[in-house]
């Protein structure tokens, strides 16, 4: 009999915004899978890592390239689709041999989450259930403490790496924004901002609900230095008392 492949959401990185069933299948998991950069662990790994059992097997999938390459060039696309072919391979391998196998996820596997290239592959194919998680993004705005739509605001979710044209057009006419994917490209997502007159709103979030965390105006960040998973929010509720 073929294992059982779960995409575990594992949350924006507190051990304490872990669920309870992703609790319960990381100690009964025979394989816990694992994105990283090469020679690291993993920020999903560190948020489990308390969680599991001795003598679980790991399996790192490590990505051959990250940010330092365009995404829309064949030196992105090339080495990253071998990647994930190969990683269906070994996790394949698993569920052949009847193990289960749990696929960590930061926030929620579906949302922008490298589990999804794994799961189209799985689908239709093996017994695969997905497991929720919380997202960086609910995580990010209940640290700030700001709420960040109500009645009629249109929440619209934007990633960074839009040209910046395509920002400065969803800024000027969105209620609450959240932009993912800050990393590099936090000055063109300043410049945007500026651009469509919402500066003065926008908050900068990095590692929201770890030990690390940092919250504050964009407008008081003095650099443009930010890892990838940090976030952008603008706020919406404009008529709030």
């Amino acid at each position: 009999m073929s294992g059982r492949l779960y995409g575990l959401g594992v949350g924006p990185g507190d051990p304490e915004l872990l669920t309870v069933k992703a609790v319960r299948i990381l100690a009964q998991a025979d394989v816990i899978a694992h994105f990283a950069k090469a020679g690291r662990n993993g920020n999903a790994y560190a948020t489990v890592e308390s969680h599991l059992r001795p003598g679980v097997i790991l399996e790192p999938l490590h990505y051959p390239v990250t940010t330092e390459v365009d995404k829309d060039l064949p030196a992105y696309k090339e080495p990253i689709t071998a990647f994930y072919e190969e990683a269906a391979g070994r996790i394949a391998r698993h569920l052949d041999a009847g193990r289960t196998v749990a696929i960590l996820s930061e926030g929620d596997p579906m949302f922008y989450g490298s589990y999804m290239h794994l799961h189209v592959r799985f689908a239709g194919r093996y017994e695969v259930e997905v497991v929720p998680g919380v997202t960086g993004m609910s995580g990010g705005w209940s640290a700030l403490g700001a709420p960040i739509a109500q009645g009629d605001d249109i929440l619209s979710i934007l990633p960074g790496t839009l040209p910046e044209a395509a920002l400065v057009e969803q800024f000027r006419n969105a209620d609450a924004m959240v932009v993912m994917k800050v990393g590099r490209n936090l000055p063109k997502i300043r410049r945007a901002l500026i651009a469509a007159g919402r500066e003065a709103g926008a908050f900068y979030v990095e590692r929201a609900t770890m030990a690390n965390q940092t919250i504050m105006p964009l407008a008081d960040k003095s650099d443009d230095v930010a890892p990838y998973f940090s976030i952008v929010l603008i706020p919406g509720w404009q008529a709030r008392p």
